[in-house]
């Protein structure tokens, strides 16, 4: 394989966004928004949107915790080989995660007593199984390789789950275990690739995810409609959302593949469960909604739908299905998406984070924010 020069990777040093999360954020952390640093501790973002390429593995990298310079430079050789096969950022994260879970991105040899049988390197791949020989496997291109190319044929991958594709290579007896990682393995592909997680297209034809598209992040945005009112405004402190400004029966996505954890009517002030009418200011409640438990347990809010959801409790979705159409049931002066987002599957105003923030940190950028 013949890894690419080294290419500049771009870095925003937020001084504001670190504020914001000192002030707002209790327990948001390590994984989604303070687990990248520099030298200098201070946070970073790519934000190329993948058009500066993959950095060399061998130039010098950034810090990641809670991982090593060893690891590190495996998760962008991983990242280097889906680029060489022009596989979209995606695969990338897919790998990495992957990477993550079967061995902490770590070239695993012979644990002896410990193995897991005969698996060996990154992805804890089996010779015995047929994936190579020994010394094959131990090789990280090699291995990388070989995960990719089990990937593609994988119908549908691109649109499956990050832990459905992983499990679907690898086989695992925990096969619900991939999933923890996909925020981690998204920032470190942002970081090693130029923000490549916030794109689509191919390793060759790389583009910010524009709005209704999937980034490779594997997030999308609800609606396509505008911002009205904010998040914890002075007006509304108590906001722990956003309202997108959308029609009447606009079809309403989910943010990102996940598992329908809530769906109900929510109660009004006076306890009354009416939410096949609209509401009025003041009347209370969230009227028809939905919430989604996602990976990294993050929870997405979405209420004022117009009619009972399309989802139940407990249903498996993925980035981009149709939960439930826009409405203005609840506490509504008119037909809106009221959306919410919260870290630690914390429901509560203390989990709430700023909606616009998160998403746009995901490459997907409510209406009017780019």
């Amino acid at each position: 394989m013949n890894i690419p020069r080294p290419r500049k990777i771009v870095l925003l040093i937020a001084l504001v966004a670190t504020l914001a999360l000192l002030c707002c954020g209790g327990s948001i952390s390590a994984v989604l928004l303070g687990g990248l640093t520099d030298e200098n501790n201070n946070l970073n973002a790519a934000l190329g949107c993948g058009k500066g390429g993959p950095v060399d593995p061998d130039s010098k990298l950034p810090r990641i915790r809670p991982y090593g310079a060893t690891q590190i430079r495996n998760a962008a050789i991983i990242i280097n080989v889906g680029a060489d096969q022009k596989l979209p950022p995606r695969a990338w994260v897919i790998a990495v995660a992957t990477a993550m879970q079967e061995s902490r991105l770590t070239n695993l040899g012979n644990l002896g007593a410990r193995n897991d049988h005969d698996s060996l390197g990154l992805f804890q791949q089996r010779p015995s199984s047929g994936w190579g020989t020994p010394e094959q496997i131990r090789d990280p291109v090699y291995a990388s390789t070989k995960f990719y190319e089990k990937l593609k044929t994988i119908e549908g991958w691109e649109n499956l789950p990050l832990t459905n594709a992983a499990q679907r290579v690898q086989i695992s007896a925990y096969p619900d275990a991939y999933a923890k990682h996909e925020p981690l393995a998204t920032q470190i592909v942002n970081m090693l690739a130029d923000g490549a997680a916030n794109a689509v297209g191919s390793s060759l034809e790389m583009v910010c995810a524009s709005a209704g598209q999937i980034a490779a992040s594997g997030w999308t945005i609800p609606v396509k409609d505008v911002v009205g009112s904010a998040f914890r405004t002075v007006s509304r402190p108590s906001h722990q959302g956003v309202d997108l400004s959308s029609g009447r029966y606009t079809p309403i996505a989910a943010a990102a593949s996940g598992i329908v954890s809530m769906v109900k009517c929510d109660e009004d002030r006076r306890g009354r469960l009416s939410c096949n009418v609209d509401g009025y200011p003041g009347k209370g409640g969230c009227g028809w909604m939905v919430e989604i438990h996602h990976a990294g347990d993050v929870m997405t809010r979405y209420c004022h739908m117009i009619q009972r959801p399309f989802v139940r409790e407990g249903q498996e979705v993925t980035a981009g299905d149709v939960i439930g159409r826009v409405g203005s049931s609840g506490n509504s002066s008119g037909p809106h998406l009221h959306f919410e987002v919260h870290l630690n599957n914390d429901r509560s105003s203390a989990g709430a984070v700023d909606p616009v923030r998160f998403m746009r940190e995901q490459g997907a950028p409510l209406g009017g924010e780019g």
